[in-house]
């Protein structure tokens, strides 16, 4: 597994990849984690090689990792994969590649993140910026030989993008068994939240691509509307100060509860305090934090978007609402709350069924399933051949065709090629 982010920084792909390697060695299996430095990560943590990165790359929480020569023999050495997993389209995606190329192993890339939703942290943030990034991922998907992507309408962007590879839909699963019990009173009473009050929910990095400024208007104005609602943040991120400054200013300081990251059962305890979950990110594949959220019980409100309309379903395990506009997210999160007791019941029990598609044991399998089909199907294009001629003819190839979809992507950032169809996709 070769990412660019990865614990100490919680986010869904962070969680995903943890997730598939836990169930993968529990099923019996290897996995190996390569993941830029990060300051704050375990010192015990096992199975995961660190590589030197710039820190807070762009003002960010992000790393970037630094060429390390000699790191894809001593993978080969210490590891020998027989599968080569990318998270990325660039950076440590690149690092994937050649290793894939070189030592002539299969190739998957899961497409987590909406890429263009994320141009913010470049120095230049423009449409052409949001082209370039678009037509890289997309390019570099191509040079898969499987694209993982974890829900259908995810599947149909690439495609309308021009991914020709196979592209199959895994989702991140969940741990059913975790989250399906927690104390909610103990959680509210060590977090100083009133026993009867009523809390709207909300888990993730608080970074602007999750549309959190419009999250936080509507928050607000839920508050205004319930006198003894309260809301719950759990996470952080570049926002946090933003958010904080928002409900003060609006009066509403003593009413918000950020607690920063929670893992384990602090995390677990923390849904069962909610009782409706708050998502409005446009960003996202799939949205982890919503199965988790309803694993718990617990009815989600959130806007229509690629990765939410699979799993949140109407009036039945919460609201989807169809455009982002904020009186109507204020609107389905009263009537979550309001609704009569039978029918938050309903709410609640729909909300674990949904889960139960998506167990974390049944999506690894699945993905196991995608490894050994596509091993057995590698033929002559993954046979090895392991002479220095070889190796370095298959490195220098692996290299231009990185350099290939840089140029490519540059050229239809610059020259607008085929805007309907790279843009398309919300």
């Amino acid at each position: 597994m070769m990412t660019n982010t990865y614990f100490p920084l919680v986010g869904g792909l962070e969680q995903s990849i943890r997730s598939f390697c836990d169930e993968f060695r529990r099923l019996g299996h290897e996995a190996l984690i390569v993941a830029p430095d990060y300051e704050g990560k375990a010192e015990d943590e096992q199975n995961v090689i660190r590589v030197p990165a710039l820190k807070k790359f762009y003002k960010t929480d992000f790393s970037v990792n630094l060429p390390v020569p000699g790191l894809l023999p001593k993978i080969m050495k210490t590891f020998s994969p027989d599968i080569v997993h990318s998270h990325h389209p660039f950076f440590m995606g690149d690092f994937a590649l050649r290793l894939s190329r070189q030592y002539h192993r299969p190739l998957i890339f899961t497409y987590h993140i909406m890429v263009e939703k994320y141009v913010h942290y470049l120095p230049i943030h423009n449409e052409s910026a949001k082209r370039f990034v678009i037509e890289v991922a997309a390019g570099y998907a191509n040079l898969a030989d499987q694209v993982i992507v974890p829900s259908p309408s995810v599947r149909d962007i690439l495609l309308r993008r021009g991914v020709t590879s196979p592209v199959e839909v895994v989702p991140t699963g969940v741990d059913l068994q975790r989250f399906a019990d927690g104390s909610g009173a103990g959680f509210r009473e060590r977090n100083r939240i009133p026993a009867g009050a009523l809390v709207i929910g909300h888990v993730g990095r608080l970074a602007p691509e999750k549309n959190l400024d419009f999250l936080t208007g509507c928050l607000i104005e839920s508050l205004k509307k319930e006198p003894c609602a309260h809301v719950l943040v759990v996470g952080q991120g570049p926002s946090q100060e933003t958010i904080k400054a928002a409900f003060a200013k609006a009066g509403l300081g003593e009413r918000l509860h950020l607690t920063g990251f929670l893992y384990d059962q602090d995390l677990v305890d923390a849904y069962f305090a909610m009782d409706v979950f708050a998502f409005t990110s446009l960003s996202e594949t799939q949205g982890v934090v919503l199965l988790e959220a309803l694993a718990a019980g617990v009815p989600v409100v959130a806007l229509d978007a690629p990765g939410t309309r699979e799993v949140v379903k109407d009036r039945l395990n919460g609201r989807l609402v169809d455009s982002p506009e904020q009186q109507k997210i204020v609107d389905a999160l009263t009537w979550v709350l309001g609704c009569p007791p039978e029918t938050a019941r309903a709410l609640k029990e729909r909300a674990k069924e949904t889960a139960k598609n998506y167990s974390m044991s049944s999506c690894a399998r699945r993905m196991i399933e995608i490894y050994e089909n596509l091993m057995s199907k590698g033929g002559a294009s993954l046979q090895r051949n392991d002479s220095s001629w070889y190796m370095l003819k298959d490195r220098l190839k692996a290299e231009w065709d990185i350099l290939k979809n840089l140029i490519e992507a540059s050229e239809a950032a610059l020259l607008e090629k085929n805007p309907s169809k790279k843009t398309e996709g919300q």
